[in-house]
């Protein structure tokens, strides 16, 4: 099991959710894909609605924050493939792990993933 170099978990812990945000945004509009489909796939991993991102985003909540007040949907499990040089399924960090599942998510959609493919299901 690959290790993410040292400081990356102190780093992704502190990275606040709004700095990030807007980068998932650009990312999957350039690729011809919407917010609303965005603000789903997010739920689907955290159960957080528009509404409550909004609250999170406006109080510049930190990724450790994010990730400790959410409910992580049962199936994240399923999220599976490289993102960032690692296999997500084999990270042993959980705040780690965690946000490569949404990365991972979020490089679905804007690479054209039908979302209800995204949004694992137990087959």
């Amino acid at each position: 099991m690959k290790k993410p170099p040292p400081g990356t978990e102190e780093r992704i812990a502190k990275m606040t959710f709004a700095s990030i945000f807007p980068l998932y945004v650009a990312k999957i509009e350039k690729k011809g894909r919407t917010k609303k489909e965005l603000f789903e796939v997010i739920k689907w991993l955290t159960g957080y609605d528009k509404k409550a991102l909004k609250s999170l985003i406006d109080e510049e909540v930190t990724f450790e924050t994010f990730f400790k007040k959410c409910k992580l949907n049962p199936n994240a499990h399923l999220i599976k493939g490289m993102i960032c040089g690692y296999r997500v399924e084999e990270l042993d960090n959980p705040l780690i792990q965690k946000t490569r599942y949404l990365d991972k998510l979020v490089d679905e959609l804007a690479r054209g993933r039908k979302l209800e493919k995204i949004l694992r299901s137990d087959e």
